[in-house]
């Protein structure tokens, strides 16, 4: 079987690092800030791209490029890099296509933080932003389409919405007008969704969610497909296929080919911006990924009992699961995610905002954490935390109900966290 054609469970275990004979079985943690040659002049092809090596972690590090191949492999895509945070993945994926002037086309359904990344902190560099309702028709979603956009964004799960994205069909309106679909992964991952196999062309994560898996390393990771022809749009993307005098007039899809898009944000991104994860946090990241494939089908199976079982009480006002059937994205998530969707629920109580928060305050088992999706059940009301910068109106776009309650469902038993709600529920 050849590596391109390896089953995830495999990877998960054997992706990234391929040890030589007499090195170590596991991967070495290559914590230095810097590597030693023995001649000048190979240093200096190293920062002229003309070899392949290491010399500075900013830029490159052996624990740090394993990790991002294994999870390149995990998505089927040409090549990846990891950041120090899911934040900073989803900023220089835009922001090595974007600069002033541009503009992006962001689902609005999203987490709140990149909600206020395209809104607040792009708008001030002179990146505009549309925020679109998915579920609208695509002749409807081709008007926010303008001249000088650059990009389309969404997330494969919405976070904490549950919004489940048409990447087919947001791929398609994307290509129409040739544009690239980025796609934030972090809810479904690669074990329950590939979005280059739909279309998509640059993959994000938060690997802080359950590709970490147990609360321990930040960190962040881009894929890129290589799918996407930059040169066939030339004009619009400059800053790939025209000379970058800050590395010796090189074109990067000239000299770089598929790998253009990652090898441009490593080389030009992370050498002025340096949002590098340590290589500490990515060994331990990749020692989360070994049972990724694992975990993430329990995370599910229990999510699903718990969504079944919060549906079936009186108290529970409204529930969004897309694995659940009689979910608005139930249809949704069975074409993009047959195998499980995320464990993740959002729910509402009939006492509003105020039993939210008595509900929450009473959990024994499950713990009120700025987190989701590791081992530990862990539970958050995201208009009073992750969303509170978002007024009334942007959590409704947002779908983000004011006594929305964000349950993260853990790989705990099932019956002790269910009986944790009930104890809740019913003090």
């Amino acid at each position: 079987m050849s590596q391109n054609m390896r089953s995830r469970e495999t990877v998960c275990i054997q992706g990234g690092w391929q040890p030589k004979s007499g090195e170590a079985r596991v991967l070495p943690i290559f914590q230095s800030t810097t590597f030693k040659y023995d001649d000048s002049d190979k240093m200096g092809r190293l920062f002229d791209l003309e070899d392949e090596g290491y010399f500075y972690t900013r830029l490159a590090n052996p624990t740090n490029d394993a990790v991002a191949s294994k999870i390149c492999e995990l998505e089927g895509g040409e090549a990846a890099m990891l950041t120090s945070s899911g934040q900073a993945a989803n900023f220089y994926a835009l922001l090595n296509i974007c600069q002033e002037g541009d503009h992006v086309i962001s689902s609005a359904t999203i987490y709140g933080g990149s909600t206020n990344l395209f809104t607040v902190t792009l708008k001030k560099m002179g990146i505009e932003s549309t925020l679109v309702d998915p579920g609208l028709s695509e002749e409807e979603l081709l008007k926010a389409f303008k001249p000088n956009t650059k990009a389309v964004f969404g997330e494969t799960i919405g976070n904490p919405s549950l919004v489940v994205l048409d990447i087919e069909k947001f791929a398609g309106l994307a290509h129409k007008h040739g544009v690239p679909l980025i796609v934030d992964n972090t809810f479904a991952t690669p074990i329950n969704c590939r979005p280059f196999e739909w279309g998509a062309d640059i993959v994000t994560h938060s690997t802080t969610k359950y590709m970490d898996g147990h609360a321990t390393s930040v960190g962040g990771c881009i894929v890129d497909s290589g799918n996407f022809d930059w040169e066939a749009h030339a004009e619009r993307y400059p800053g790939l296929t025209a000379p970058d005098e800050s590395y010796h007039g090189i074109v990067y899809t000239q000299k770089f080919g598929k790998k253009a898009y990652i090898t441009k944000a490593t080389t030009q991104l992370m050498r002025d911006l340096g949002a590098i994860p340590s290589p500490m946090n990515s060994f331990l990241l990749n020692l989360g990924l070994e049972t990724l494939h694992l975990r993430v089908p329990r995370h599910c199976e229990n999510a699903l009992k718990v969504a079944q079982y919060l549906n079936s009480r009186e108290d529970v006002a409204w529930i969004k699961y897309p694995g659940l059937e009689g979910d608005e994205y139930h249809e949704l998530a069975k074409k993009y995610m047959p195998d499980g969707t995320c464990g993740v629920i959002s729910f509402g109580l009939k006492g509003g905002r105020e039993a939210a928060v008595k509900f929450m305050d009473r959990l024994k088992l499950a713990a009120i954490v700025t987190h989701v999706a590791d081992a530990r059940t862990s539970v958050l009301h995201p208009a009073s935390h992750t969303h509170r910068q978002l007024t009334d109106e942007q959590l409704v776009e947002a779908g983000v109900d004011p006594s929305m309650i964000r349950l993260s469902v853990g790989i705990e038993n099932a019956e002790d966290i269910m009986e944790d709600i009930r104890q809740a529920l019913e003090q």
